[in-house]
């Protein structure tokens, strides 16, 4: 049970760049040159799952612009998180990173923050964290990423104990033509090509190949880490319209050489669905499939998972309803030499589904009132009742008072439970 109350922090870095509309439903927003003011108006979508503004989200929120990313020179995504006040990010080698808010971290297995990249959840279930030597996306294509602190299960299950990070990548349509970026340090290098163009008459495509190769680290007491890393990325995304609503469809395939004796390949694909609906309101379908194979000297883990969701947002007067559901199967495998380290049985099969309601009550014009609560059945734990209630006033020189009463649970694995 988490209880929490402040004022709304409103915190934008750098605050230039373009927002697009996405499969959420955002309009295009320019962002250039905005005064603080106008940057609290912009919209995001992680709180509530629908577009709101920034300033009247009750919850701590902070994102990091498309902007910020290109004047930050970071070289990677979780060296990007860094913008994030209310991230703790630990380096702990080249390419291992243990990542998580209000000060839980832990030696490479920080686990309870939920990190989704277009609506795709990337914790392992091999321990609940994120393995973040196999995320990798091109910098440039990022839209924004929201920083939520504090519970947020109601909406997002399980694993949303002490946050969310929310990745939203950009529109095909936003990057047409040729791109080329490279870096070059002593640490690392990294290079990225991507082109893209029309599809039809109302969609376009991108394709781009990425790649990376940083130095074993140094030590604090002198010598190396012995722990460089490289790899390369490749994929696509391509978004277009038709009389059916918005379609979205993307994936990539990877092949990393880690640290350790660690060889790291893999892949996803995910597809999304969106239709505005008459009278208001907008429902949206997603599916994806993401399969990784991670070696590590004698020991072989290979995770399968298939995941689909449904949810829709609509406008009943003084309501703002949005409700969905969606399951997810993992398969997931660990074999090892006798002597080595073991699961039993060596193979399981996971499953996780979920209903979720979230009903936000305009009591006043300045006073909103949030109740909201999702259902989680897991073949780890059984039947997990998410509940969720906001209060949020909004005072006449702008700011915003809220308070929340939430219970989260965090995601067991197949090593804690």
């Amino acid at each position: 049970m988490s209880i929490v109350a402040g004022l709304a922090a409103v915190s934008i870095l750098g605050g230039g760049g373009e927002a697009t509309a996405d499969a959420q439903g955002l309009q295009p927003q320019d962002l250039t040159g905005l005064t603080l003011e106008q940057l609290a108006d912009i919209e995001i979508t992680s709180v509530s799952r629908r577009p709101e503004q920034l300033s009247s989200a009750a919850a701590a929120v902070y994102v990091i612009t498309r902007e910020d990313i290109r004047r930050s020179g970071a070289a990677s995504l979780p060296e990007v998180l860094r913008l994030a006040p209310n991230l703790q990010v630990q380096r702990v080698g080249s390419v291992d990173y243990a990542i998580t808010a209000r000060g839980f971290n832990s030696f490479e297995t920080a686990n309870k923050l939920l990190v989704l990249i277009d609506g795709r959840s990337i914790y392992t279930t091999l321990f609940s964290g994120v393995l973040w030597d196999a995320q990798g996306l091109v910098l440039e294509d990022i839209e924004r990423i929201e920083v939520i602190s504090g519970p947020g299960g109601a909406l997002y299950g399980a694993n949303a104990v002490n946050g969310v990070i929310n990745i939203t990548t950009r529109s095909a349509r936003e990057t047409r033509g040729p791109a080329f970026a490279v870096g070059a340090g002593t640490d690392d290098r990294t290079v990225s090509l991507r082109h893209g163009g029309d599809l039809g008459e109302a969609g376009a495509w991108r394709l781009f190949v990425t790649g990376f190769d940083r130095s074993d680290t140094g030590m604090v007491g002198g010598g190396s880490g012995l722990d460089a890393a490289a790899g390369v990325r490749a994929g696509g995304r391509a978004d277009w319209s038709n009389g059916l609503g918005d379609w979205m469809l993307q994936g990539d395939v990877y092949d990393h050489e880690s640290p350790g004796d660690v060889a790291l390949q893999g892949g996803f694909v995910l597809g999304r669905w969106g239709r505005q609906l008459d009278g208001g309101g907008r429902v949206e379908a997603h599916a994806y499939y993401d399969h990784t194979d991670r070696v590590n000297g004698p020991v072989e883990e290979e995770v399968r998972t298939w995941d689909v969701s449904l949810q829709q947002a609509i406008e009943l007067g003084r309501h703002a309803v949005v409700w969905g559901g969606g399951h997810r199967w993992v398969e997931n495998t660990l074999t090892s030499p006798p002597g080595a380290a073991t699961l039993v049985p060596a193979r399981r099969h996971i499953t996780l589904g979920n209903l979720f309601v979230q009903d936000q009550i305009s009591l006043r014009d300045d006073l909103v009132l949030t109740l909201g609560v999702k259902v989680e059945d897991s073949s780890f734990t059984g039947v997990e009742v998410l509940p969720n209630v906001r209060l949020a006033y909004s005072l006449n020189d702008g700011s915003l008072v809220w308070g929340a009463v939430s219970r989260a649970a965090r995601t067991a694995s197949r090593t804690a439970t």
